[in-house]
C-alpha cells in the first residue's frame, strides 16, 4: 500500500507563489512515475502536471505551462510543485498521485494513477 500525505495549500494572493509537497511511503517511490491533479468546486479533476522517476521528464496542462514547476527528491521520497504567478482560476484542491505501473516515461491520464493523496486547498484571491 502506497500513502501520499500533501502539505502546503494556503489561501493566497493572485500573483504570489506558493510551493506544495507530496511525502510518499509504502514502495519504492523513485521506481514509479508521479502527477499532480486538481478539482475545482463543481469541475472534474484535471491534470496538472507529471513527471518520470528520475525527474528528468516533465510534462504540463496548458493552463499551468511556464508558471508551474514539478519536481522530485527521490532521496526523501517527496514530490513538488512549485507554483508561480498564481492565478484566481488555480483554485482548488490539488493532490499528488503515484502511477499505477513503474515506466520510464511519465503519465498524463488519470487512468494511469493508481494511488492518491487526500489533497491540499489552494485558494488564490483576486
Amino acid at each position: 500500500q502506497v500513502q501520499l500525505v500533501e502539505s502546503g495549500g494556503t489561501l493566497v494572493q493572485a500573483g504570489d507563489s506558493l510551493r506544495l509537497s507530496c511525502a510518499a511511503s509504502g514502495r519504492t517511490f523513485n521506481n514509479y512515475p508521479m502527477g499532480w491533479f486538481r478539482q475545482a468546486p463543481g469541475k472534474e479533476r484535471e491534470f496538472v502536471a507529471a513527471i518520470n522517476r528520475i525527474g528528468s521528464s516533465t510534462g504540463y496542462a496548458t493552463s499551468v505551462k511556464g508558471r508551474f514547476t514539478i519536481s522530485r527528491d527521490n532521496a526523501k521520497n517527496t514530490l513538488y510543485l512549485q507554483m508561480n504567478s498564481l492565478k484566481p482560476e488555480d483554485t482548488a484542491v490539488y493532490s499528488c498521485s503515484a502511477a499505477r505501473y513503474s515506466a520510464w516515461d511519465y503519465y498524463q491520464g488519470e487512468r494511469d494513477y493508481l494511488y492518491w493523496g487526500q489533497g491540499t486547498q489552494v485558494t488564490v484571491s483576486s
